[in-house]
Parts: structure tokens; C-alpha cells; sequence
């Protein structure tokens, strides 16, 4: 069973969790805003290369050799939403506040990926794309470990039976919207839970991550989903849903020397 810990920097609370332990690694609170990537590595490793991108809830996973030949200090971000590192000494970052930051890394090789997930990325399988991008990097499935950090919680992320189904499309595939809300809703775990409003339902983002990766071959024990909704925890973290503000917190990972 994989454990979260909550640690301080200077005071300020932020998440760890145990099946990254051998990589610096965060998930930062709101206690931490306005802090920048550049800002929050010293918490990790302070020598460590910063790469970030521009956030556009799609599905596309930059490295860092792509990141800088292709944009200048002076110009704007990349539009991406995943982030994978290629040597040691190198973190990702991505931003959140509701969605869910996706941590991987691989055990063997050291290097990781920090993923961007929320609804719309999820159902352009994201985390699929970042892994499939580490295997041809030389990944093997069974090295890989991975982090769904804090995020909106099905218990209270309501959104309309289209768009649930478009997410449940990528565990079961149909085009029959009826079909996919009730086979989903009958797993156990179900990352599709009834509403009472109609032609909507509640939508659990990382455990349907959760089932991407089961159904890429990859074990649940190397897995794990932080106890954590930033609905519902207005002490700890932004929610978007909640305060409709543009403010976020961010989560980051730095690679390793392989072993």
C-alpha cells in the first residue's frame, strides 16, 4: 500500500508520495502561490533543469531537447500538457486546480513525466501518449510508477452524460453513449457515478485514469491515487469548479541517473 506524506518547506505544506520516494518530487499546496516552477525546484533539487509548457488540455507530451529547440527564453511556452524528461537532473512541471498532475517515473532508466489530465486530456489519453513516449525511449511497462496527485474527486465533479462518456470511451469503446455510462457505473470502483440532475452524472477523472492503465498492462500496485479533492479541501488547494479563479498549484518531478 502506497503512502502520501504531507512535508514543509519554510513553513509551507506540501505532498509526497511513497512509490516516488526514490525521486525528489512534490505536490505543491496553494500555500505556495505564486511560486513558479523556477522558484519551487529549489524545494527538490535546486540544481536541477526546469521544463514547463503551456497547458491547452490536450494530449501532447514535449521533451526537453523539443522544448528548447524550438522556443527561445524570449518566447512564448509550448502548447502542451505533459512534460518528459530525457537525462538525469531534469524535472517536469506541470500546473493544476482540479484537473489531475499525473506523475511517472521509470524505476530503471530514472527518467519521468509530469502529465497535465483533466477531462478533456483524459479522454485524448494523455497518460497513455506520455508512456507510449517513454517506451520508445526504452521504458518497459513494469519499470514504471505512477503518481495521480490531488484533483477534483468523483463525489462531487458533475458533468453531462456526453462528456462522461467521451472519458469512458477510452476503457470501453463504443459509440453507444447509454452503454458506456452503465457498464462503467456497474464497476466496482466506478469512475461514473450517478446524479440526481438529468443528462448529467459525476465523473471520477483518475479512477478512470486509473483504468487506462490497467487496460495498458500495468499493475495496481504501481499505481497510486492521492486521498485528496481540491473541491472539497479549500485549505489546501485552488479549485477552479469551486472559486472559478485562474490560480493554480503546481506539481513537479526530477529524473535520476538510471541504475
Amino acid at each position: 500500500m502506497h503512502t502520501w506524506h504531507w512535508q514543509t518547506w519554510q513553513g509551507l505544506p506540501y505532498l509526497t508520495c511513497s512509490i516516488l520516494d526514490p525521486w525528489a518530487h512534490g505536490f505543491f499546496t496553494q500555500q505556495f502561490w505564486s511560486r513558479s516552477p523556477a522558484e519551487l525546484v529549489e524545494v527538490l533539487q535546486p540544481t536541477a533543469e526546469v521544463y514547463r509548457v503551456k497547458q491547452v488540455h490536450g494530449n501532447v507530451v514535449l521533451t526537453p531537447s523539443e522544448i528548447t529547440q524550438t522556443a527561445s527564453a524570449e518566447e512564448s511556452l509550448l502548447p502542451a500538457d505533459g512534460v518528459m524528461t530525457e537525462q538525469a537532473v531534469q524535472s517536469a512541471w506541470v500546473a493544476s486546480a482540479d484537473c489531475t498532475p499525473v506523475l511517472i517515473a521509470d524505476s530503471r532508466t530514472g527518467q519521468v513525466a509530469a502529465v497535465h489530465a483533466g477531462w478533456r486530456g483524459t479522454a485524448a489519453k494523455i497518460v497513455t501518449v506520455a508512456i507510449a513516449r517513454l517506451q520508445a525511449q526504452g521504458s518497459q511497462l513494469s519499470d514504471l510508477r505512477i503518481a495521480l496527485g490531488p484533483a477534483i474527486s468523483g463525489a462531487v465533479y458533475q458533468v453531462s452524460t456526453q462528456v462522461a462518456a467521451q472519458v469512458g470511451a477510452t476503457v470501453h469503446e463504443s459509440d453507444d453513449e447509454e452503454l458506456i455510462l452503465n457498464i462503467l457505473q456497474r464497476l466496482p470502483d466506478a469512475p461514473i457515478l450517478p446524479d440526481p440532475e438529468p443528462g448529467r452524472v459525476r465523473l471520477d477523472v483518475r479512477r478512470a485514469i486509473a483504468l487506462q492503465l490497467e487496460y495498458l498492462g500495468i499493475r495496481p500496485e504501481q499505481v497510486a491515487i492521492a486521498p485528496y479533492c481540491t473541491y472539497q479541501e479549500p485549505q489546501c488547494f485552488f479549485s477552479y469548479r469551486r472559486d472559478r479563479q485562474k490560480k493554480v498549484q503546481w506539481s513537479g518531478i526530477v529524473s535520476r541517473k538510471p541504475i
